[in-house]
């Protein structure tokens, strides 16, 4: 423990255990370069745990051909042998390592051990932590039961649940992005769960960002619409719904594009039965801004996404979303304010509402600046002050059932 004077003598109400800075580690299979949701997550609450003084331990799979991190203040990367992931390439899988993280963290023991993602790395570092009597908080972010029906292996899912329950219990936390997977999780048996919203970087996403050069290269006027859609091209994204949308936004305006971002193992399949549609592949840093603001509507078919950043980032590009109404959409998007939601399985209405949408330019016009002023109110300051709060009390209670928001608002913002 790195506080100037013993934990004990501390109460949770004394300022002084609000500023003193935590030793965390954070274990994660993914992370920038790796291009995804959860990767794009942990980066920004590493920074901003960063620019809160306190220490990170960064706990990942080594990735061969990724340039080495520049040396940072505040962080160290410990770097762990790996595996490719079948039909992901660039993604990498962390191999079983309890030995060495033992060993690491008995030398030096963390304030708290924070596991971001539940494949063996992670198993590895619960292991390695209740053996040494350390706090632990974890994330659920991948919806990995319900993919399983989408890869022919559905018969797995109570299996993975089961796995899943059990990692998580162990665990004094587990935070997940939406109130509504929280009583999800708990209806199956998950204890201890914490809604912690997650941010978007309004000043990277931006309107600014258009290029009509880009959009020429398109195919598109300065009046066509472009619609578009950032994410993995796999088949638990539900791209068929996409598709069926798509078409019914062409009935009303013939010149509409249709623009996918990203790469998976249905990319090939894709484009062999959709030759008119757009495949820009996978987009990084400045690239990616301009594809976003680039677009005018942003149509979301998943049902497996905890979160769904990518909602929140167009709407921060200054687009509107049609979405089923889960996760972040209906966290943030509001029918015929900032875009429109469709129960979830009810594909008849989403396909009405990207008929109705791409026959008012207009409305979607103002969705969009609406959509903008949405996501200017997701304040990534805001939340890692929450998962700080969480780390703290982890540090001094043997469960945290309470939520974040109810310990800031007792505790007062630290520092």
């Amino acid at each position: 423990m790195n506080s100037d004077l013993p934990l004990q003598s501390l109460h949770n109400d004394d300022p002084r255990f609000w500023r003193r800075p935590l030793d965390i580690a954070l274990v994660t299979e993914t992370y920038p370069p790796e291009v995804n949701g959860v990767a794009g997550t942990v980066a920004r609450v590493v920074e901003g745990l960063r620019a809160r003084s306190h220490r990170v331990q960064l706990v990942r799979p080594r990735q061969p051909q990724a340039p080495l991190s520049a040396i940072k203040p505040g962080l160290e990367d410990l770097l762990l042998p790996s595996l490719p992931i079948p039909n992901y390439p660039g993604l990498r899988m962390g191999l079983p390592a309890a030995g060495t993280l033992g060993r690491v963290w008995a030398a030096r023991r963390p304030d708290v051990v924070h596991i971001a993602t539940e494949g063996p790395l992670g198993w590895s570092a619960l292991r390695a932590a209740r053996r040494l009597a350390l706090p632990v908080t974890s994330d659920f972010r991948t919806n990995f039961h319900a993919y399983s029906s989408h890869y022919g292996i559905g018969w797995l899912r109570r299996p993975i649940m089961g796995y899943l329950r059990g990692f998580h219990n162990a665990a004094q936390c587990t935070m997940v992005p939406t109130e509504a997977l929280r009583r999800e999780l708990q209806s199956a048996g998950f204890e201890r769960v914490v809604a912690v919203a997650r941010g978007v970087d309004a000043q990277r996403f931006s309107p600014s960002d258009r290029s009509e050069e880009l959009r020429r290269a398109w195919g598109a006027g300065p009046d066509d619409l472009v619609v578009l859609l950032v994410g993995r091209l796999a088949p638990e994204k539900n791209i068929d719904d996409l598709m069926l949308a798509f078409a019914a936004i062409r009935s009303a305006q013939p010149r509409a594009r249709l623009v996918l971002v990203g790469d998976g193992p249905s990319r090939t399949a894709l484009q062999a039965r959709f030759p008119a549609v757009i495949f820009a592949g996978m987009q990084t840093g400045d690239d990616l801004t301009r594809h976003y603001a680039s677009g005018d509507l942003f149509v979301f078919p998943s049902v497996t996404e905890t979160f769904g950043n990518v909602v929140v980032e167009a709407m921060a590009s200054g687009l509107p979303v049609l979405a089923y109404d889960r996760a972040a959409a209906s966290l943030v998007v509001k029918t015929g304010v900032n875009g429109a939601l469709a129960a979830v399985g009810d594909r008849a209405t989403f396909v009405q509402h990207a008929a109705a949408l791409a026959a008012d330019p207009g409305a979607i016009r103002r969705m969009g600046v609406a959509a903008r002023e949405a996501a200017l109110g997701l304040d990534w300051e805001r939340i890692v002050v929450q998962i700080e709060a969480l780390f703290l009390a982890a540090t001094i209670a043997r469960h945290v059932p309470r939520s974040a928001a109810a310990l800031v608002a007792e505790w007062g913002a630290p520092g």
